[in-house]
């Protein structure tokens, strides 16, 4: 037989069954989403989950994750310790089962865990084929076990290492970087958004965050505390601490009914955006679901109901829109479910039916209740709903004066729009640039083929702080939605967004390299997240990265993008060599442009994406909105280099 024969030769050899920890290694998207940062601190949520189910059960009420030197992770609670007697089945430690075999665990046992989280049933096994290495302890009725892996695989069978009257289970690993190739350095600050989110979500659950890959001027490794007492009322006054409120208090519940327990916190404010967050057992289901729809159901039909017996909307014209219920409102729903069924893109949709009418059942009797004991808060609920509605129907004319913009033919198109000769999105790109300046200068620039360019005058429209008709009235953004080919607004849901006619599969914002040109950049991913965050959740939205400086000496040149990057290009250089400094993409020429921040054989785009939503609300509502402490303190915290007016 040919070679050529062979190599086509598909009979069942050529099939490949993969077992378990195999399979992970070999798919680990499957299992984690990916391989880049994010699905790197997944690993680290993984592990939490655990502790955290410990804790709902009621066994555990202490969390400690530590970020050991060399970036391993170690994870510690106090719960009942993982069991280390000799599984029946198996012929080895239940410890060593849960480690090592895809969906073992105790959380098919429905005595062990009435609930539980994650969302694929895969935790600690999935983490341990991972990782390069892992190392698994155990605190049991006074004694110490062990287990260490190496990629997933056993090194030697659980053993006694020592006694001690701890109890509970600490894992610590390190994550493989043949698996995570671009990077296995853990976040900080990505991970202390999570602790913080888990004890807001399980209140009496102190969890704390250690560094030790570095110290502070007393030799301390950095620490964070994070426990709440009161739980989604804390959690809420958090979220919404840089916005303006009109209630009285948080309105809150908490309770069981038929069978779930409910958990809602809410309270209304004077901003023009809608900020439902929603909970399944820990999980942030930003898809929504059954216990979302409860919610809506149950805050319309109580406030529809008091709002037309108390007389407010008698003078009224027109009918008041479920929207108009939600406007200025942030929320936080959190269910448990013992059985939850996911459904959506990135199953975090809640399906279960049952759901639906024990949140809608347990929050119009909460408001039913406030709104009686709380008359003054009540009718500011209802005027700010009144305004609302008032909004959106003057928001529809300006709506259609979009949409009609549109779906005109190319000749509609923007007059400042440049756009390229391709005509497949896939393949398209537009970059959405500073001012009429650069925008020229990128327009010579571009490869015309597959790159488009839309300047924007000066700052847009900072849309955290206006009504909704003022931003459809806004021409920079009115342009945006044209050049884009997006159609919006429906009168049930006056922000839907339909993306099947969008223009271009990439969408880079295009700023100076400077303070002024992160607000511009800042002010446009604002008004993609509240207008367009389907474009970031599909990946579609990016930031271009232009360099700070040119190093040259003779016929010899390098761009930078640090100060440190400068340095060393200067001294490799040697004496000599001179520095410019770019205050904006107008001071570079068409091909320095082009060759440093355009071209997509060398340029380096930063793609943008939604690591955690209730934090990136809550920062986005910090940054554009009125308080100027919070603000500055972030920037403080977060830029490098930033001049700071006081």
């Amino acid at each position: 037989m040919s070679e050529e024969i062979k190599k086509n030769d598909y009979s069942a050899d050529s099939i490949q069954a993969l077992e378990g920890m195999e399979h992970v290694r070999m798919r680990p998207s499957m299992y984690i989403g990916d391989v880049s940062i994010r699905g790197l601190h997944h690993l680290v949520y993984e592990v939490v989950d655990n502790s955290i189910d410990e804790a709902m059960a009621g066994h555990c009420d202490t969390i400690d994750v530590i970020i050991n030197e060399n970036n391993s992770i170690s994870v510690k609670d106090n719960g009942r310790g993982i069991p280390v007697g000799i599984h029946k089945k198996e012929g080895v430690s239940a410890l060593e089962v849960v480690m090592t075999k895809i969906g073992a665990g105790g959380k098919f046992d429905k005595d062990s865990y009435k609930v539980s989280g994650g969302l694929h049933g895969v935790g600690v096994s999935v983490v341990n084929a991972l990782s390069r290495h892992l190392r698994a302890t155990v605190y049991i009725d006074g004694k110490i076990w062990e287990q260490e892996y190496e990629r997933g695989k056993a090194l030697y069978p659980t053993k006694i290492i020592g006694e001690s009257n701890d109890k509970g289970t600490m894992v610590t690993f390190l994550p493989d970087t043949s698996i995570f190739t671009q990077t296995i350095e853990f976040s900080f600050d990505t991970l202390a958004t999570r602790l913080r989110e888990l004890s807001f979500l399980n209140k009496g659950v102190a969890l704390t965050l250690t560094d030790k890959r570095t110290t502070d001027e007393e030799g301390n490794f950095p620490t964070e505390k994070y426990y709440s007492d009161e739980g989604l009322p804390e959690f809420i006054r958090y979220l919404d601490a840089t916005r303006e409120q009109l209630t009285s208090s948080v309105i809150a519940m908490e309770g069981e009914k038929n069978g779930v327990p409910v958990e809602v916190a809410m309270v209304y404010n004077t901003s023009y955006t809608e900020n439902l967050h929603s909970y399944v057992n820990n999980i942030n289901t930003h898809e929504g679901g059954t216990h979302l729809s409860g919610f809506r159901r149950g805050l319309t039909n109580t406030l529809k109901k008091y709002a037309e017996s108390s007389g407010m909307l008698d003078k009224l014209k027109f009918d008041i829109a479920g929207d108009d219920f939600r406007e200025g409102l942030t929320a936080i729903i959190s269910v448990k479910v013992a059985e939850p069924q996911f459904e959506g893109q990135t199953k975090t949709k809640l399906g279960n039916r049952e759901v639906t009418s024990a949140v809608s059942q347990s929050v119009s009797e909460m408001l039913t209740n406030y709104l009686e004991e709380n008359p003054n808060d009540a009718k500011i609920i209802v005027q700010k709903v009144i305004l609302a509605a008032t909004a959106r129907h003057a928001a529809r004319k300006a709506r259609e004066m979009v949409q009609r913009k549109t779906v005109m033919s190319i000749g509609g198109l923007p007059g400042k729009l440049s756009d390229c000769s391709e005509t497949d999105p896939e393949k398209c790109e537009i970059f959405l640039v500073e001012g009429d300046s650069a925008g020229g200068t990128a327009k010579q620039g571009r490869d015309r083929a597959f790159q488009a360019i839309l300047p924007l005058r000066g700052k847009i429209l900072n849309v955290e702080k206006a009504m909704q008709h003022k931003v459809f009235e806004n021409e920079e953004i009115k342009n945006m939605y044209t050049a884009l080919g997006v159609s919006i607004g429906t009168e049930e849901d006056p922000r839907a967004l339909n993306l099947s006619k969008l223009r271009y599969n990439k969408i880079v914002i295009m700023c100076d390299a400077d303070v002024d040109g992160s607000h511009i950049a800042t002010l446009i991913l604002t008004f993609f997240f509240r207008y367009m965050k389907e474009l970031i959740e599909n990946g579609h939205i990016f930031i271009a990265t232009p360099p700070l400086y040119l190093v040259k000496k003779g016929q010899k040149k390098e761009y930078a993008w640090s100060d440190d990057q400068r340095d060393l290009i200067s001294l490799k250089l040697g004496s000599g060599s001179s520095i410019q400094r770019y205050k904006g993409l107008g001071e570079m020429n068409a091909t320095q442009l082009w060759d440093t921040t355009m071209n997509p054989e060398f340029r380096t785009l930063r793609q943008v994406f939604i690591d955690n939503l209730t934090e990136a609300d809550r920062v986005f509502s910090m940054l554009m909105g009125d308080e100027v402490p919070p603000r500055r303190e972030f920037i403080e915290k977060n830029a490098k280099y930033a001049n700071i007016d006081a």
